[in-house]
């Protein structure tokens, strides 16, 4: 049986539990902690797989329930796997399809079989199993595959959440057992709400089972960021150490800072790429919003400091008129200049940790990244 990843902590903060980290994958060695970039339909929109690359990037992830209804897993699967499909040389993670399935509300209905649902696409009937989320993923061949879970609302009830920990448990041992030898690595996923006792017990459920990495799932689903932060410091330095820790769906880079603080090891989001199709740009004074009137005859650029293709080359004027003739450059470019932000904001994440300074880091960082938080909120 072939060694699917291999993770070593190489450094831990003195002052907390935030720690650098390598991950060997399949297609090559990933520095943690790491930010995902989201390619749902095997894209990384308006973003070339080369230049994904270049900003240093060498793990991304993909949508299972996307790729299964369209184009389907045989014909990725007749390229030789997404990463020939995409033209991607770098790591591969999917998640299970779980999320978006049951974001259909009206469109599923759950058993302890798995989920049945109808397409978004076209309302054709489809039963998802975990054998079959295992086989989908396998058929993808990815470096890295999730389990199937039941990601229930964060104000459902203590009724609900218990079934979905029992089934997301059970469903986890039916995903270990369906994987094939020569599959890639296959993460377990934690559920249980914002309730800490349950999410501790269904921590202890997972950790125990042949995992090659564990997950926080069901967070950054609208219970606001200081009730995520709670569940994040509680769980985060209670996964078991030696392997790599992933926190779903998130996010922002304050929440990326903080969950770092709590030991969290790999993220992801849409954030950076979706926000950067609205028109908004990080940068460490805070998220800036290029279609605003005040940057009509603005000659600087985004970032002084940063050397993204769009702040290289472009005026936030002229970046402004692209958002507002809806010009696709636009999109390219504030997708660029976000993804460049992103991995320069892991780069700097890891350096701290590397000098023992992360905790006093991070308090120094924090309070530029949240400069605008309100109006992030707003995009």
């Amino acid at each position: 049986m072939k060694q699917r990843l291999h993770f070593q902590v190489l450094q831990r903060d003195p002052a907390g539990a935030a720690r650098r980290g390598r991950l060997q994958l399949p297609h090559g060695v990933v520095q943690t902690p790491v930010f995902m970039p989201v390619g749902t339909a095997g894209t990384v929109k308006a973003c070339d797989p080369q230049e994904l690359q270049q900003l240093g990037y060498g793990l991304i992830l993909g949508n299972t329930y996307h790729l299964m209804l369209r184009p389907g897993e045989q014909v990725v699967a007749a390229h030789g796997g997404l990463h020939r499909f995409m033209g991607w040389p770098g790591n591969i993670l999917t998640d299970s399809g779980g999320y978006q399935v049951f974001s259909l509300a009206a469109r599923r209905r759950v058993d302890d079989r798995g989920v049945e649902f109808r397409s978004h696409i076209d309302g054709s009937l489809h039963l998802l199993t975990p054998e079959r989320a295992v086989a989908i993923q396998q058929a993808l061949g990815v470096d890295i595959m999730m389990a199937l879970d039941i990601c229930p609302p964060h104000d459902a009830g203590a009724g609900e959440h218990e079934q979905a920990c029992r089934r997301t448990t059970d469903w986890a041992e039916r995903c270990l057992r369906a994987r094939r030898d020569s599959a890639g690595a296959l993460f377990g996923i934690v559920q249980g709400g914002l309730d800490l006792q349950r999410r501790r017990r269904h921590l202890e459920e997972i950790a125990a089972l042949d995992f090659e990495g564990l997950a926080l799932g069901g967070l950054s689903v609208g219970e606001g960021p200081e009730k995520m932060e709670e569940v994040v410091a509680a769980l985060g330095p209670a996964m078991d150490a030696g392997r790599p820790r992933y926190l779903m769906g998130v996010g922002l880079p304050q929440d990326i800072v903080r969950a770092v603080g709590h030991g969290l090891d790999m993220f992801d989001c849409v954030v950076p790429t979706r926000n950067a199709r609205n028109g908004q740009l990080f940068t460490w004074q805070g998220p800036l919003q290029i279609r605003h009137a005040a940057h009509r005859e603005d000659t600087r650029p985004v970032d002084e400091n940063c050397r993204c293709p769009a702040c290289s080359r472009f005026s936030r004027s002229y970046l402004r008129h692209l958002y507002l003739a809806n010009e696709i450059l636009g999109v390219r470019l504030n997708t660029m200049h976000n993804l460049y932000f992103y991995a320069e904001l892991m780069r700097r994440i890891r350096a701290a940790i590397e000098r023992g300074e992360y905790s006093r880091w991070a308090r120094d960082v924090l309070p530029g990244l949240e400069g605008r938080q309100s109006g992030q909120e707003k995009v």
